[in-house]
């Protein structure tokens, strides 16, 4: 089998040869840039000056030789977003205010970012435009990032067909957060909350125009790129460790009507690709309402997160969905344990994911830069001791 084929056939909920590997085809299942070039140094790899697909997350675009001597089978797409379009030509210094600096940009959306400078790993945001007190109105006013320009695929098809030549899987993002956390990243967190809370009108424009945004989005590019796409990428964060940031009631009422919208067309427009769906933390009150609404695969298996046990998932949905993530824990094995404990700890999770096919390796978010590239090369020797049908 080649990368293609094996993808398709667990998507298929069939076993393929092995377990497919994904290892930085989307903003959600990569690796630290700190971590990438400690693991190039460690498997002996030309020296390179890494591209980042993430500036905010810090996130490397992992190298084709990289990718290839670890057998990574998936290759993703990475459109021109606030996180990686001309972020350098943005970035100024400046004083924080305690005598230390700041790396700082304002990305399309309006927002600015802040890093420690010079050793900050990661962006935050700062400052939301729409905070404070605002109405309908100035939700319709405000200059919103032209998400259809077609310069965010620019070469994108031809990348892709290369893939595909190669027999590898082609995946593609969006280019903007979830409708729910593109929404906060505008607004912030706590007034938009307070928005949902107090009633449906302000609220709603918001998630209305964050839909309007992304179909913007993909009316402009699965025409165009349908034919060498397998997988689609959406996403949008409901889970905290133990519960869910919003009730599932909630959800029901302001969110799922809304996704329902968006991924109805994303299908139409792309009836060949499947849907993979990130949402950190405890969704397990949700997935039978991600199933209803068409989603394919759900990202990831956050194994440490209350009422997320792989293999009771397994058991409940996994004729219904596939499972792409949850390799190993990367809250605490894998940047903390030993190589002996992370072959355990991928070992135990290929056990109750792969069975029956429905499961695509990848660790349950992305590598961060404390984590020892031993630790890396250890889950990658037990996926390939471990991950065989």
């Amino acid at each position: 089998m080649n990368s293609r084929e094996r993808l398709l056939t667990t998507l298929d909920h069939r076993e393929p040869d092995r377990v497919p590997f994904d290892l930085g085809s989307t903003q959600v299942t990569g690796i630290h840039i700190v971590a990438y070039r400690a693991l190039r140094d460690r498997l002996e790899l030309r020296l390179v000056t890494p591209t980042l697909c993430d500036n905010v997350q810090g996130l490397a675009l992992p190298d084709d030789d990289l990718l290839d001597q670890l057998r990574v089978d998936v290759r993703g797409l990475f459109p021109l977003n606030s996180h990686n379009d001309a972020v350098d030509a943005r970035m100024r210094r400046e004083p924080k205010g305690d005598g230390e600096e700041v790396e700082a940009f304002i990305d399309e959306w309006g927002i600015l970012q802040h890093r420690p400078y010079p050793d900050g790993l990661y962006f935050t945001a700062v400052r939301h435009p729409l905070a404070g007190a605002i109405t309908v109105d100035d939700v319709a006013r405000y200059p919103w990032p032209d998400t259809g320009a077609s310069r965010r695929i620019a070469g994108l098809h031809d990348l892709a067909a290369a893939y595909r030549a190669q027999g590898r899987a082609v995946m593609i993002k969006g280019v903007l957060a979830g409708i729910f956390e593109m929404a906060q990243r505008v607004r912030g967190m706590a007034p938009l909350m307070m928005d949902m809370a107090s009633g449906e009108a302000l609220a709603g424009a918001l998630l209305d125009k964050m839909v309007e945004l992304k179909l913007a989005f993909w009316e402009m590019a699965l025409p165009q790129l349908r034919d060498v796409v397998d997988v689609i990428s959406e996403a949008d964060d409901y889970g905290t460790q133990v519960s869910q940031l919003i009730s599932p009631r909630m959800f029901r009422q302001m969110i799922k009507p809304r996704l329902a919208i968006l991924f109805g067309r994303i299908h139409a427009l792309a009836p060949g690709a499947k849907l993979f769906f990130h949402s950190c933390g405890n969704v397990r009150p949700l997935l039978p309402d991600f199933i209803e609404l068409g989603v394919d695969i759900l990202n990831p298996v956050h194994v440490r997160a209350t009422g997320m046990n792989p293999a009771r998932l397994k058991r409940d949905f996994g004729r219904d969905i596939v499972f792409w993530g949850g390799g190993v824990d990367t809250q605490d094995v894998l940047p903390h344990g030993t190589p002996a404990e992370v072959r355990d700890d991928v070992r135990r999770n290929i056990e109750a994911l792969a069975p029956g096919g429905g499961f695509v390796f990848n660790t349950v978010h992305n590598i961060q830069a404390d984590v020892p590239p031993e630790n890396i090369v250890a889950m990658v020797e037990a996926l390939q001791a471990y991950g065989v049908y």
